[in-house]
């Protein structure tokens, strides 16, 4: 198995990608370290994976606060004796126009996309660096960090920051045996976006948009996040792997 025994650490593990993601990668043989703000269904994921005879332990934790990070890190360390990926997973999303976006909002998207992004890899770089050992973190980017769409200006800002913050990370951490990159999803069918298909309309538009006329599942994004967190991959880092279903590769008319 590809990942039998490595530390996995995923952040907004309790539902959605991150949920799948600790699921696919306990069934590779990783022992998986979950991080939710809602400590709750990060214990019900990791008590999911125990019943499936894997190893994983649930945590509480805000992306967005420093300290909540460290103790996360720290935790996981712990608990799985050693540190080998980091999966930032957690995320959130606003629908406002530009025009009408409270400074609260937009600064609560970035808080938990970017910064959420930031913390958990600086810890967990920093922890790796200390003791000479290598790893691999993996981003959730999105297609709305290559390009743009109406009435999400700080999702779509907050996005392509964290492709930004992906390339620089490794571009400062490859020489240390450090691989960051990063997967860039078009629609998946997550709670954060389940109420489009519950709309017949909105859902057949949604199959339009995609040249494979469908839509995304987690576990599309988990094999693509698995694969880049692979140690056979080791050329790759400052990557954005798309996974659209064709979705940025033009319009059809």
């Amino acid at each position: 198995m590809r990942f039998q025994d490595h530390a996995v650490l995923v952040t907004g593990g309790g539902s959605g990608i991150g949920r799948q993601v600790c699921i696919s990668a306990a069934r590779e043989g990783a022992r998986v370290a979950i991080g939710d703000l809602d400590a709750q269904r990060a214990g019900a994921v990791a008590e999911e994976i125990r019943r499936q005879g894997g190893e994983a332990h649930g945590f509480a934790l805000d992306v967005a606060d420093q300290a909540s990070v460290h103790a996360f890190v720290e935790g996981a360390e712990t608990a799985l004796g050693r540190l080998d990926v980091l999966v930032n997973s957690a995320g959130v999303r606003e629908i406002a126009s530009v025009l009408d976006l409270p400074l609260e909002e937009w600064q609560r998207v970035i808080a938990i996309n970017l910064t959420g992004t930031f913390l958990p890899s600086q810890a967990f770089a920093r922890r790796l660096v200390a003791q000479g050992r290598p790893g691999r973190i993996v981003n959730l980017a999105s297609t709305l960090g290559l390009v743009a769409a109406p009435n999400r200006a700080a999702y779509v800002a907050s996005k392509h920051g964290v492709v930004g913050l992906t390339k620089e990370m490794a571009l400062e951490l490859g020489e240390k045996g450090i691989r960051v990159n990063a997967v860039a999803p078009g629609v998946i069918r997550t709670p954060l976006t389940e109420r489009y298909f519950q709309d017949p309309e909105l859902s057949q538009m949604i199959r339009g948009l995609h040249a494979t006329a469908s839509w995304g599942e987690p576990e599309d994004i988990a094999r693509a996040i698995l694969f880049l967190a692979e140690e056979a991959n080791g050329f790759m880092t400052g990557s954005v792997l798309t996974v659209d279903g064709g979705w940025t590769t033009g319009k059809k008319m």
